[in-house]
């Protein structure tokens, strides 16, 4: 983990943290929002990514990935940094927010079938066609430890945290955070009903294929979660809670009139936890809670009329 952070600390941003006041989230417990929407590309990825690529010879065709946006941005924005071709493979319900990008950075982009699992079946043939670097989003060595550094991070900036609430899509974020902190505070992860796959797998003791759905699913929706992330989730996770897709748009809907803080649905499913007493914390808990994404179109939100204090 010291590696990772000290190979990608020249190309990620140190993201702020920001304590709120007691109630802003619907609990009178110390709140620390770690705001890593405000990284490159609008999310936790590009840590992972420029891991990956700064610890190995890039071929000369370049690099592969299927993403429901977030990491085709992430990967298209490091490979262009670096000077690397890529090609990233979406399904058919990654919104125009987060597939725009990826063009505008430069990158191919096929869509690759109905959900990521489709699109990581098609781009894992395509890889192996080209000879490029294959790039997953969350079931690899480098992209664990490069979520990790959110970890390391994070504990530079605040000391006697108790808990961090973390989103769960396919566990390459809450693994590498998890394997950071080895049990000093506690680590949970927050799914929804219709993305939950680390529940699933927890509940059989192994990965499992589940059906995903609902308003997270394009950053949440991985149909199975990887085995490296398993394996550290099932030993260092403290739990996983799990939240309705309403209770997300209500999170938005907070975080912006509360805190001005636009954060996309995977973004606002820690703060869920928190507003719909999914999670609650003990009398004096210390909570950070993790803002893992921002990449949403605002006019799906009507921010301007929230702005207005409309409901």
């Amino acid at each position: 983990m010291e590696e990772a952070y000290e190979r990608t600390s020249g190309y990620v941003r140190s993201t702020p943290v920001v304590q709120v006041e007691p109630g802003a989230l619907g609990t009178s417990a110390r709140i620390i929002l770690k705001l890593e929407q405000l990284q490159h590309t609008g999310s936790f990825k590009p840590r992972g990514a420029f891991n990956r690529l700064l610890g190995q010879p890039v071929p000369r065709a370049g690099v592969t990935a299927a993403s429901g946006g977030n990491f085709g941005a992430a990967v298209a924005y490091a490979a262009d940094v670096l000077g690397h071709a890529a090609e990233v493979f979406v399904p058919e319900s990654t919104p125009a927010a987060k597939v725009d990008p990826l063009r505008a950075l430069g990158a191919s982009v096929v869509v690759g079938g109905a959900f990521y699992a489709d699109a990581l079946a098609a781009a894992e043939r395509r890889c192996r066609a080209r000879g490029a670097l294959w790039m997953h989003a969350f079931d690899q060595h480098e992209m664990i430890a490069g979520n990790g550094t959110v970890g390391r991070e994070l504990e530079t900036q605040c000391s006697g945290l108790d808990t961090l609430l973390v989103a769960v899509g396919g566990g390459g974020l809450i693994a590498g955070i998890a394997a950071w902190f080895e049990g000093r505070i506690r680590v949970v992860g927050v799914e929804t009903k219709r993305t939950a796959s680390m529940t699933a797998a927890l509940a059989s003791g192994e990965p499992v294929d589940i059906d995903v759905g609902g308003i997270a699913a394009d950053a949440l929706g991985a149909r199975r979660v990887g085995e490296l992330c398993f394996a550290v989730a099932q030993r260092l996770v403290d739990r996983i809670v799990v939240i309705d897709d309403d209770d997300v748009r209500r999170a938005q809907r907070d975080l912006w009139q509360r805190l001005r803080l636009l954060v996309e649905p995977a973004g606002a499913a820690a703060p869920a936890a928190l507003l719909s007493g999914a999670y609650r914390p003990e009398p004096g808990e210390r909570v950070a809670v993790l803002l893992c994404g921002a990449n949403v179109d605002p006019r799906s939100m009507d921010v301007s009329k929230l702005a207005d204090g409309e409901p």
